[in-house]
Parts: structure tokens; sequence; C-alpha cells
């Protein structure tokens, strides 16, 4: 394929920039702009080792001093033949030497066109693909980490086992139905039984997933919940470690949410202090209130702030009714250097006791929604809603599949088919034109 080049980092001033190529003739190409000190034509260097020279621009006339690499066909990220130039990261020089390998004969890169020409030449499914912009965008360092296992195929390899197993099995039951003459054993109902139960049930374990990848990526929406008062924005600025709201005595200061981004070990939570819950009289708290209801019933955890110290009240009791529409709800009894009421603590025995005043608690609450929130597997965990519609596409093929076969074995077959033209789109191995550019979109968001 013709080559293509770009500035692979960011446009901005650094210490080191990066510019790619990708195609044939690529190192021959950028040995017109880069001279090793060497004195050997960069393409006639070792691959895959650094080579110290110079850069020119169009003209010739030295620009930068720094660093290049060349990757012969089969062995680079794009399974094309590559060059890299690592220069210093002004972006004045790094446009001059883009400008003359441009004028060498290279092509500008579109966004996501070296990842692009990787799934092209086969050395990644659309799964890894998507994983690689996953990575680019990744918020936490739990999304990071779950990209980067992905981008290495690991959700690809699972899809692959089902597909491949179920592949198996329509070749040799058509082999049978197209060659009757041939003497070829027939697939066995339980034959056929075993591997439908093994598909149906790697493709429930990936379907379970869902949601979670999309929280690891971006954090877990958590909205602090509790009455007037009763500790919420100290327990945020405890958990944040910074003054992040105002704290006062006075019941009530917290008049809208607001929400900052907490790690607490593995996971990283979108705490959202709101606004305390009771009945309010004024307008603007009132509103607030609601907003607060609102928030706990979209949040993926509610943590319930009660008063340790003082007795429980017909406001706790609503605060706790808008916790448990939370999809998970986590019970804190704040105020832990303050004598507690025994009431409250014989309510709530098994919830975590906390001082923002002095942290304790701090680190049980962190245990506490490390069990809650558990590092996925990124072999079955699926990030985006093309991943889920494709899974749960072929899970429903499959049931129905299972279903067919108490009629005859060949009345299966239709759908086995189906499930393996999903599992194909998914992997990129049966694309439809609108699923790529689909996925391929996304690099171009804010490029």
């Amino acid at each position: 394929m013709e080559p293509i080049a770009a500035i692979a980092t960011a446009p901005a001033p650094s210490a080191i920039g990066v510019i790619r190529l990708s195609g044939e003739g690529a190192a021959a190409l950028a040995g017109r702009v880069f001279s090793p000190a060497a004195g050997r034509p960069l393409d006639k260097c070792p691959p895959r080792t650094m080579h110290y020279g110079t850069m020119s621009d169009r003209r010739r006339r030295t620009v930068d001093r720094g660093m290049a690499v060349w990757f012969p066909a089969g062995h680079s990220y794009t399974g094309e033949e590559s060059a890299e130039l690592y220069c210093h990261g002004s972006p004045v020089a790094m446009g001059e030497v883009l400008s003359a390998l441009l004028e060498a004969g290279a092509r500008q890169a579109g966004p996501g066109e070296f990842t692009r020409r990787a799934f092209l030449n086969g050395r990644m499914d659309l799964t890894s693909a998507e994983a690689v912009m996953d990575l680019i965008d990744a918020e936490t360092a739990e999304a990071a980490r779950l990209a980067a296992s992905q981008s290495s195929g690991a959700l690809g390899r699972t899809a692959r086992a089902v597909y491949d197993d179920l592949l198996d099995l329509s070749a040799r039951f058509s082999a049978v139905v197209d060659y009757p003459d041939e003497d070829l054993e027939d697939v066995r109902p339980d034959e056929i039984r075993r591997t439908l139960d093994g598909a149906e049930e790697t493709l429930s374990t990936l379907l379970s997933s869902v949601g979670r990848g999309a929280v690891m990526r971006s954090g877990v929406p958590t909205a602090l919940i509790g009455r007037p008062n009763a500790g919420k924005s100290s327990l945020l600025n405890a958990l944040a470690g910074t003054e992040r709201v105002i704290v006062t005595a006075r019941p009530g200061t917290t008049r809208d949410t607001v929400e900052e981004p907490v790690r607490l070990g593995d996971v990283t939570l979108r705490l959202i202090d709101t606004a305390g819950i009771r009945d309010a009289e004024e307008e603007a708290e009132r509103l607030g209130v609601e907003r607060s209801r609102r928030a706990a019933a979209q949040a993926e955890l509610a943590i319930l702030v009660i008063d340790g110290s003082a007795t429980w009240s017909s406001e706790d009791e609503q605060a706790l009714r808008a916790a448990s529409a939370a999809k998970r709800l986590l019970v804190v009894r704040s105020k832990a250097d303050l004598p507690q009421d025994a009431g409250v603590a014989e309510r709530f025995p098994q919830a975590i006791c906390v001082s923002a005043k002095t942290g304790r608690g701090i680190e049980d609450i962190e245990r506490a929604v490390g069990g809650l929130f558990p590092s996925p597997e990124a072999a079955f965990t699926l990030t985006n809603q093309r991943q889920q519609d494709a899974v749960r596409r072929a899970s429903n093929a499959v049931q129905r599949a299972r279903q067919a076969l108490e009629l005859t074995p060949d009345a299966a077959l239709t759908d086995v088919e189906e499930a393996m033209a999903a599992l194909g789109e998914l992997l990129g191995r049966t694309p439809k034109e609108d699923i790529v550019e689909q996925v391929f979109a996304r690099f171009c968001v804010g490029k």
C-alpha cells in the first residue's frame, strides 16, 4: 500500500516527538529525510534498532538531530514496512520533517489509519482496534489496564474460540449432508448439544459483563446520600484529600450536586455530593433535594451517610429510601470521633464507621468499594454497545439452535450459522463496511 505519514505525538511542545510512516518503501522514504550518523542509508541499517542522525526539511536543511528505526513488513504494528523518527517535541520542527516526508512521496495519514491498516492486514481484530481507542481515552488506571489487555486480543480470543467451535460443528454437519455417499461419521445430537451448551455458557458470561466495562472506563457514578449535616461533604473532602466543597455546621449548605473523581485502590469513583434529603421549604433547596433523588436513582453506587452521633429520624428514612434506588448501596456511619448513638449502631451493625476529621474508616471504604467492583477479566468484558449487540444476537441464535435441536439436528444449522455471522461481525471476520466505519470513526473525534 502507498506510504502514509503522520505525527504520532500530541501537537504541543514536549521533550520528544514521534513521526510515523507505514507502507511500501517506508524505510527508504524515511531515509530521504533522516541521515544516519554511521553514513549508511536508513534502509540499509539493521532493522528494529535505533540509529542516531540528522533530520532535514524539504530544502535539505538540518532541522533536528534524533533517532530513527525501521521495521520490515510482517514485523510492525501495521504489518507493513514501517519507520519511526524520534526528534525533539517542537511542533515546528516536527511539522517541517513531516512536510519533507510528504514531499518525498508519503501521504498524510488519516485519523486511525495506522490502526485500520493493522486491522486490514490481519494484525488485529475489531475488538483490538476498539481497545486501542479505549486505551487512548482511558480516564482511570483500571480502564487503561483493561484496554491494554484487550488490545492484545484477550476478548477476541474468547469470541474466536466460540466461533471456531461453531464453525467446526457447521462444517462437519454440512459435509455429511453434501457428501452422503462418502463414509463420513454423522454428527451426534449429544455432541451438537455439548458444543451449543459451551457456546451459550461463554456468551452468557460475556453478556453478564454488560455495563461493567463502561463503568471501569470512566469511573463509577457514586451518589453521597444523607440528611442535611450528616457529613456527606466532609466525607467527600476526606476521600478526595482536599477541601473540594464548603463545610459548615449549618444544615442545608449544599444546594446543588458537586462531582469529584476520587481514586480508591483500583477503582475510580465519580463522587457526587448531593443536597441533604429532607422536606425543604425554600425552592432552591427543594430543587436540590430533587436532584439528589435523581442522582441516587441513576448511580451505580449510593453511599448512605448517617450521622452516627445523632438519633435516627424521618429524614434519615427518606435518605435511606432514596439511596436504595441505586444499583448498589454502601452504608457509612459518620462522625466516629464523637459519641455514637446506640440506636443507629444497632440498626446498622455492618455500616462502616468513618471520621472525616481523623481519617478513620477511609481504608475500610476503599476495601468495600473494591469488593463491590472487582477488577474485570478482559477476556470476558464487553466495553461498548456494538460488542454487546453482536454477542446478544449470537447468544439468541445459539438458544434457538438448542431448541431446534429437539426437532432435528439439521434444523439447528441455520441458527448456528447466524450465531457465527454475529461473532464474525464482532471480530471483523465478516465485517459490514458500516460496522468498520463505525469503529474507526472514533479515531476522528477531536482530530
